[in-house]
């Protein structure tokens, strides 16, 4: 039998004609395949761009917070130290210079210096509740800018309410300058600067405090000058003033 071809049942479109009435072009567009007309292009308009957080107002707000927190901390502080002070009264350590013997001074004509002092300084704790610990103190004994003497004192515990007597020997051998030496030989009475230097922190029933320096200046000693046959000077302690201030290093600042 023979194979029968049907027709289709949907009919042909024509082919597009171009738009000047023409021969359609080719290859067709899809505007042309599709028997649509494309939509005119238009331009989208721009969304305008979300709002920005606002920098300055928010370092406002945290330059607040953090001045409402130093002033909360600075008031603790405060607070503290009054209930600190009401409750143990502290003071600062006493120093006195209570004995100096020259034993030793000679300036040779080359200008070498030799000397020998034995110093006691007392110290006392005027506090009731608080007990000091001092470390290895420096001491130094000046005349007119000049160190006629170096020694130490050892470390040691001061107790509350206790004194405490410091006994050092201070030496000195040295080559002063011409000006210097000259000055120290006419000299029958040398005036007299002590000073000493530690560390010394604090003991309240078992908590102790981080060390602090502390300076010891006493002024206002005179010593004669001893001969070669006269026994050692003793020197006058009377009118000896001693200032004790307290030495913090915070960073590279010094605060005395």
């Amino acid at each position: 039998m023979e194979d029968r071809v049907h027709p289709s049942t949907k009919p042909i479109p024509p082919p597009p004609q171009a738009a000047n009435g023409g021969p359609p072009s080719f290859p067709p567009t899809k505007g042309q395949a599709y028997g649509t007309t494309l939509p005119t292009y238009r331009p989208q308009a721009r969304k305008a761009p979300p709002p920005r957080r606002r920098r300055r107002g928010c370092c406002c707000s945290c330059c607040l917070w953090f001045t409402l927190i130093l002033i909360v901390l600075v008031f603790l502080a405060a607070v503290a130290a009054g209930v600190f002070y009401l409750i143990y009264r502290p003071h600062r350590p006493v120093f006195e210079v209570s004995g100096l013997r020259l034993a030793a001074f000679n300036v040779s004509a080359a200008g070498q210096l030799t000397s020998r002092l034995s110093l006691n300084v007392t110290a006392r704790n005027p506090n009731r509740k608080l007990v000091y610990l001092y470390d290895t103190a420096s001491v130094s004994v000046l005349s007119d800018g000049v160190d006629v003497g170096d020694g130490s004192f050892p470390a040691f515990v001061q107790d509350a309410k206790n004194t405490t007597l410091l006994s050092s020997t201070l030496t000195s051998d040295q080559t002063l300058d011409a000006t210097a030496a000259s000055d120290l030989r006419k000299r029958t009475t040398l005036p007299l600067e002590i000073n000493v230097r530690t560390k010394v922190g604090v003991k309240i029933g078992s908590l102790k405090t981080k060390r602090l320096g502390i300076r010891v200046r006493c002024s206002g000693v005179n010593v004669a000058v001893p001969t070669r046959r006269a026994a050692p000077a003793t020197a006058s302690t009377s009118n000896a003033a001693c200032k004790v201030k307290l030495h913090l290093k915070i960073w590279k600042l010094t605060i005395s």
